[in-house]
């Protein structure tokens, strides 16, 4: 057991002190953000909005995150990573405190757009700032770990969450969120300041290409917008099928759901680790974890038994341990070849635009053709995937820009 507690810890060895704050900062800025798996039952409970508004104001959030990220990639490229950052932390803990004061259906949804809009301006911010933070052969290393923040922000949030609605109504969970952001940002400005950030790997281009005329990143955008409509299933009509085929209780659905945030934190790491020090290239390993994403639907089909729920939820989970920090490390290896804000705010509004149409798409299908078809036309969409990522792996080697590590 010490032996295996020690190789665990040294796969986090290696990392920058920058990379560890940013992991931090991401942990509390996740964490914080407690209202996003309330905001349904806020609107309908508290603001009595139909469920048709509450759709409206979640598209209004899809729209201001693709807003968001598109315009922090292009501030980042203009005024750098470390600004951007900054007021987008500093500004949506005001705006989050702001948004409890909004209670018709026209206010909230512009208010949840600008809130996104501004929240989101931070993540291309933050890959690009990443990318600086670390040495060309801890890169992916250093985005899993930041997925390891996120997750752990994810899983704590909620909790902390229903707590503090429990104790101090809904005003309670905005006053908080809006605190936590501004905490963030006082932590980030104090150890990431940069007079004291020590940069390990900056690019300068004199002649930067525009990510709009790279047609490989192009065929790269479009797998992941796939493969993220694909994984979202997992989180919006999968819980369904969980309690409406297999009358899981609410417990147990979280349990299941809590088996792939407790995979992630356990393995995730080591496996990247390991993974790394391989022959297979990024889009090589991008393409297997779309192979087990896309067969953790299939496996659904096969016969009814609930042992499948465990197989496909871990299925699921090892895909997405490999592809997420790959296609990462990838696009910010990508983004050397040109403007890094314009290359990340790319690759953060794929998931933008995938959690625009994902969710729907998913409840539409499973309303008009059920369950076992749903889970079928996901295992296609999965295919297209490792068709795409293949694509663009031949077209690469044709173009002897396969890069290996």
């Amino acid at each position: 057991m010490k032996k295996l507690f020690n190789n665990y810890i040294n796969t986090f060895k290696g990392l920058s002190s920058e990379v560890w704050w940013l992991a931090l900062i991401t942990l509390i800025n996740r964490a914080g953000t407690m209202v996003i798996p309330f905001l349904s039952l806020y609107l309908t409970e508290d603001l009595n909005f139909s469920f048709a508004d509450v759709g409206w104001v979640m598209s209004a959030f899809g729209l201001g995150s693709v807003a968001g990220s598109w315009l922090g990639g292009k501030l980042t490229d203009k005024i750098g990573y470390y600004k951007v950052m900054v007021r987008s932390l500093l500004t949506t803990g005001v705006l989050f405190i702001g948004l409890q004061f909004l209670d018709t259906f026209t206010s909230f949804c512009l208010g949840i757009f600008v809130i996104m809009l501004v929240a989101d301006m931070f993540r291309p911010a933050m890959f690009v700032a990443l990318s600086a933070y670390s040495k060309p052969e801890n890169k992916t290393r250093s985005v899993t770990l930041i997925r390891l923040a996120i997750n752990l922000g994810f899983s704590a949030g909620p909790a902390v969450g229903g707590l503090i609605i429990t104790t101090m109504s809904y005003g309670g969970l905005f006053w908080v969120d809006g605190i936590t952001c501004i905490l963030a940002t006082l932590l980030l400005i104090k150890v990431l300041n940069p007079k004291k950030a020590r940069t390990l790997d900056v690019v300068i281009n004199d002649n930067p290409q525009s990510a709009y005329k790279d047609k490989a990143f192009w065929i790269f955008l479009a797998s992941m917008t796939l493969f993220g409509i694909i994984f979202l299933q997992y989180f919006s009509t999968m819980p369904l099928y969980y309690k409406d085929v297999y009358m899981l209780t609410e417990l147990q659905i979280g349990m299941l759901l809590g088996l792939n945030g407790f995979a992630i934190f356990i393995l995730e790491m080591p496996l990247i680790k390991w993974l790394e020090h391989t022959k297979y290239t990024k889009p090589g390993l991008m393409i297997f974890g779309a192979i087990l994403t896309g067969v953790s639907f299939l496996v659904l089909d096969i016969t009814f038994w609930v042992g499948l729920l465990i197989i496909g939820m871990l299925l699921m989970t090892i895909g997405e341990m490999i592809a997420f920090p790959f296609s990462n490390a990838f696009a910010m290896q990508r983004a050397k070849k040109g403007n890094q804000g314009e290359y990340m705010a790319l690759y953060t509004i794929a998931f933008s635009i995938a959690h625009i149409f994902g969710h729907n798409v998913g409840l539409h299908l499973v309303e008009k053709f059920g369950f076992n078809i749903t889970w079928l036309i996901m295992g296609i969409l999965g295919l297209v995937c490792v068709g795409l990522l293949y694509y663009l792996k031949q077209y690469l080697k044709s173009k002897n820009e396969l890069y290996i590590k």
